[in-house]
């Protein structure tokens, strides 16, 4: 269903835009950094809240663009518009209504999760948690109509999108943090506007009614139970998957505060640093998504099948030369961020760390699963990851960071072994084809 070049015109464009969402987490650590370890500190905590939040809007995009990928598949595009207008209310909706919550109960919030953090990092962590709390909705819509266009195959309109956000960020950035000296408030403001434009632009273009799938008025969108249950079936295991893998990393993040300042500095960088080599695992994930549904729409099982291993070992090839490079370049690269000598040498030694286990482990982990999703089996991925992240990443967190005296390096070995966790029951799952079903097709059937 999709030659080398359709292939080539859905990847290269998301691995650009994979670029540029993780460089608008890197441009706000970088250039944090310059006003001290407490600013970027508070950023990186509440980043990853924001991180666990975005990710659930997200599996929701997630769950429209399967359906419609399917509906496509089935020559159906007047269905795929539906769904596409569930999917927009739907996002709208939540993302709402979350994002109210985090606006007034901000400052509880953080204090019940980061309840040991220094007063310095705290504020800096309440006032970045608001502003960029009040960009949920706007990242929301972003997340549901770049879905939306992956499922067409077009994802040229949200990398072009991307760039326009990141100009936004980067520039917003420079002009509050150094032109106005706001710190962290600068960051997240510079983030609150990238948002809004980029969600005005994309849903602009998801009314053109050249697209395969496009919405005529959003101010006309009428509810539809059915289509918004199907949309849910995926999207909720998809993203209570997302939520918990996010919570366990918020969890995590705790017991890492505990172990001092240099500690989630250290930390807050490698995250940022380790969102790189992963960069073409992530787009052929969401390439997947789209190449994946529409050969389950058509009921072509065997050629999502080769589509899911040839595409897992493309990732592989491309992480490998980045994780390389990583390794390579590690000190200089974490020199950028101008941190304490202790926080300097913990950051290099994890980074070492992770190029190895990523290039090795990561795409059958997280890039071969995107498959399983698409063919509706996310009951299934929902409950390993589950699993995985409470026996493995949280568990073996405490027992290598805290009983063994490892620190902040023992909660990067968990999550090593919970990748080794996914692996064997993804493999095994994916072998024993129970993950070529055919519940998706009945239910779309029937709504006919």
């Amino acid at each position: 269903m999709f030659s080398k070049k359709d292939l080539q015109r859905l990847i290269i464009p998301l691995i650009i835009e994979q670029f540029l969402a993780i460089t608008i987490g890197m441009a706000d650590t970088v250039m944090v950094s310059s006003c001290g370890e407490a600013a970027v500190s508070g950023v990186s905590l509440v980043d990853a809240i924001n991180i666990l939040l975005i990710n659930i809007f997200s599996a929701l995009a997630t769950g429209g663009a399967i359906i419609s990928s399917q509906y496509i598949g089935r020559e159906e595009p007047h269905k795929a518009c539906e769904a596409a207008k569930q999917l927009v209310l739907s996002v709208f909706v939540l993302s709402m209504v979350i994002g109210g919550i985090c606006v007034f109960g901000g400052p509880q919030i953080l204090g019940l999760i980061y309840h040991d953090v220094e007063r310095a990092v705290m504020d800096n962590a309440e006032i970045y948690f608001f502003l960029t709390a009040l960009s949920y909705p706007f990242i929301a819509l972003y997340n549901a109509g770049a879905a939306l266009f992956r499922a067409m195959g077009n994802s040229k309109v949200s990398m072009t999108i991307s760039i326009i956000m990141n100009c936004i960020n980067v520039g917003g950035n420079a002009i509050f943090i150094f032109g106005f000296n706001m710190g962290a408030a600068g960051a997240a403001l510079a983030t609150l506007i990238s948002r809004i434009v980029g969600a005005i632009f994309i849903l602009i273009l998801l009314k053109r009614p050249v697209n395969i799938i496009h919405i005529d008025f959003y101010l006309h969108l009428e509810f539809r139970p059915q289509m918004v249950k199907n949309i849910l079936e995926i999207g909720i295991p998809n993203g209570l998957e997302n939520g918990m893998f996010q919570l366990g990393k918020i969890i995590v993040q705790g017991m890492i505060a505990s172990y001092g300042t240099a500690a989630i500095a250290a930390n807050a960088v490698c995250n940022s640093i380790a969102g790189f080599p992963i960069i073409p695992g992530t787009a052929i994930g969401l390439a997947m998504v789209t190449v994946v549904g529409q050969c389950v729409g058509a009921q072509r099982y065997e050629e999502a099948k080769k589509y899911i291993v040839r595409l897992t070992g493309l990732a592989y090839i491309f992480m490998l030369i980045l994780n390389i490079l990583i390794a390579v370049f590690c000190g200089p690269i974490v020199g950028f961020f101008n941190l304490s000598a202790e926080a300097t040498s913990t950051a290099e030694q994890i980074m070492l760390w992770h190029s190895l286990f990523c290039a090795v482990l990561w795409p059958t982990a997280f890039t071969m699963p995107n498959g399983l999703r698409a063919a509706n089996d996310v009951k299934f991925t929902m409950t390993v990851s589950v699993l995985s992240m409470w026996i493995c990443r949280i568990c073996m967190s405490y027992v290598f960071g805290t009983m063994l005296g490892m620190g902040v390096l023992g909660t990067w070995f968990a999550m090593f072994l919970d990748w080794v966790f996914r692996i064997i029951f993804f493999v095994v799952r994916l072998q024993s084809n129970k993950w070529q079903h055919r519940e998706l097709q009945q239910k779309l059937s029937a709504q006919g």
